[in-house]
């Protein structure tokens, strides 16, 4: 746990923090997920994307959050320009069957679906593109993956109405993103907004979110002092924290 943020106590919402726990059905099985957070490195202080979920969603309704959602089957077969680095190709396979670029893939579909913020260069991919990115090759870009850096897996806790085998990719905007548009709020996510690490915990944010946050914090601080990426999930025993 990151002690530049104190007061998290756990990364994951308790049933008192209105976390809608379900304990009169099955547990649904987790869905393959994808989150990017990208990082503004151009003023005095790190700022990172956030926006706010829509009131209406059963899972984290009304909760700031990065731009995120579910892999897509077809994510997969998304051309890229660069592939990802191997060392996070290989954390990335750990315990699963899907292709690791997907994940990346998808947190990249996901941001231009939720903020119109486009993470690519321009080229022209051969072709007719997979279900889903249409709109986002129609702009004339590829997707780049070296870039991206691989924090962190966490499994949303049993009970819940939806469930989610997250994962958290950061990237640099100045760097990812292949102009200066601002983003835009959309049905999915509003009030998108640019925030510092430390006003970020003034927002109504969930547990997870503030542990990734944290474990930003950290990867800025000491760029150099690299931990294998934190795999957050439940047991038996309970909640547990592993390294990849």
């Amino acid at each position: 746990m990151n002690k530049r943020l104190p007061g998290l106590k756990s990364a994951y919402d308790k049933e008192d923090d209105g976390d809608v726990v379900l304990t009169n059905q099955p547990s649904p099985r987790p869905k393959d997920a994808a989150t990017l957070i990208l990082v503004r490195q151009d003023g005095p202080v790190p700022r990172v994307l956030l926006g706010k979920r829509s009131g209406g969603h059963s899972f984290m309704p009304e909760k700031y959050v990065f731009p995120g959602g579910k892999v897509d089957p077809h994510d997969a077969r998304a051309p890229v320009l660069t592939p990802l680095s191997a060392p996070v190709a290989t954390q990335l396979a750990i315990g699963t069957r899907r292709a690791p670029h997907a994940f990346a893939l998808t947190a990249i579909r996901e941001t231009f679906e939720e903020t119109g913020l486009i993470v690519g260069r321009t080229g022209e991919a051969t072709g007719k593109p997979p279900a889903g990115w249409s709109r986002y090759y129609g702009e004339g870009v590829m997707p780049c993956l070296q870039s991206f850096q691989f924090i962190g897996r966490a499994i949303t806790p049993p009970y819940r109405p939806k469930r989610f085998d997250a994962r958290f990719f950061m990237a640099d905007a100045e760097d990812a993103l292949i102009d200066e548009r601002p983003p835009i709020d959309g049905a999915e996510l509003s009030d998108l907004q640019w925030v510092t690490i430390k006003d970020s915990m003034d927002l109504d944010l969930p547990s997870v979110t503030r542990f990734m946050l944290g474990e930003i914090d950290e990867r800025l601080a000491s760029p150099k002092a690299r931990k294998g990426p934190p795999f957050l999930r439940w047991t038996r025993n309970g909640h547990t924290t592993d390294r990849l």
